[in-house]
């Protein structure tokens, strides 16, 4: 590699590790920064320590620019490439987690401060509906306290809509802020505190807001569902946040749902799960069963002879309404065996028991508490 390669420019050898580059970034970082050094091409030099520093810490662009070489790799990065490989675009200046150090060293903020009237901040809202709403969508209305566009000046904040240049910053939108640190005295670009940046201001401020455009007020919005939705998820609603300055767009809306457990039904992805009681008997000799929907509807389901506790029987596009294609309801068959007998269904399990070869319990079954007390009561007064 020339003279001019990314890792002589940063001053690391070309096997050096993550941690060596952002240390070599860093030092030379503080070092040659235009609002620190003075020298001739500081600037200059700055750029290309951040250059270097762009592709030497990705590595993907590092493995290119290892194989492709410096002159080919800078080339490339200005569109003049047409060889292999994917790459595309340029050098960009990341600065992301340095933002400690220049904010620390040079004020910071000054440059990425946004042009223009500021768009609305968003919100968010919390929604909490039951499984059916999630299952099939609904449609709900809500109060929302929000900042809103002034009505007496339209959200300009001026009573005849006309403005004057900001006196402050000269209609800039920006003052210079001086600041120190261990190195000195720096100058920093920060919004008008008189206009907020705008660069100008109201002719006659607004009576009704004092001139910033804006008021609470409260709205009642109308928020549609969609089938399908689940716990954790987030609908947007555009343009219904916060009123942005005048000329800006307003934030947006960000509704949260939460859904509430059914006592009947749970949901797995998709699917929906129930039960349904069945006796001993229609265990062994199969049956049909009435189960209910998710909308209330009844179905007859076969319940196959010899199906086993806790087996899962299917019913398909009974699930969750998800987009075109429902999912499917689980029904698991939960084998109930009864506790009251009348004599005849005693004898006629016991009649079972010694087809199949077992002894009946020495013990007496339980007739069930309020019976055995009613039986005792008729025997004391024998």
């Amino acid at each position: 590699m020339g003279p001019d390669s990314y890792y002589d420019i940063l001053g690391v050898p070309r096997g050096a590790d993550d941690k060596e580059i952002r240390k070599a970034y860093r030092d030379l970082a503080r070092k040659y920064h235009p609002d620190v050094c003075k020298e001739p091409g500081a600037e200059e030099r700055f750029k290309g320590i951040n250059e270097a520093y762009s592709v030497l810490s990705d590595p993907q662009k590092r493995a290119q620019y290892d194989q492709m070489g410096h002159d080919a790799y800078s080339n490339a990065s200005r569109g003049s490439y047409s060889g292999g490989g994917g790459f595309s675009g340029g050098f960009n200046a990341d600065f992301s987690g340095f933002g400690d150090i220049f904010e620390t060293f040079f004020g910071g903020g000054g440059a990425r401060q946004r042009a223009g009237p500021r768009p609305g901040a968003d919100l968010l809202m919390k929604m909490r509906i039951t499984l059916e709403e999630a299952a099939f969508g609904t449609e709900k209305e809500v109060g929302l306290d929000h900042v809103e566009p002034c009505p007496a000046c339209d959200g300009s904040g001026s009573e005849t809509k006309k403005f004057t240049t900001c006196p402050t910053c000269g209609g800039s939108g920006q003052m210079r802020q001086m600041s120190q640190s261990m190195f000195g005295s720096f100058v920093r670009m920060a919004p008008c505190t008189a206009c907020g940046g705008r660069g100008k201001i109201p002719e006659s401020r607004c009576k009704t807001c004092g001139g910033s455009g804006h008021r609470r007020g409260r709205q009642t919005v109308k928020v549609r569902i969609p089938p399908g939705v689940d716990t954790g998820m987030r609908l947007r609603m555009e343009g219904y946040g916060d009123a942005g300055e005048y000329g800006a767009p307003a934030g947006d809306l960000y509704i949260e749902i939460s859904v509430a457990q059914h006592r009947t039904f749970s949901r797995r992805g998709d699917d929906l799960e129930t039960t349904v009681d069945i006796t001993p008997a229609q265990a062994v000799l199969g049956s049909e069963v009435e189960v209910k929907t998710i909308d209330g509807r009844t179905i007859v389901l076969d319940i196959p002879a010899g199906v086993q506790h806790n087996t899962g029987l299917k019913i398909a596009g009974e699930g969750v309404r998800w987009q075109t294609k429902p999912g499917d309801m689980l029904v698991r068959v939960q084998i109930v065996v009864p506790t009251r007998l009348t004599d005849e269904a005693r004898e006629l399990y016991g009649r079972l028991l010694e087809m199949e070869g077992k002894k009946p319990s020495a013990k007496k079954a339980s007739k069930g508490f309020f019976q055995d007390v009613v039986d005792k009561v008729k025997e004391t007064v024998k």
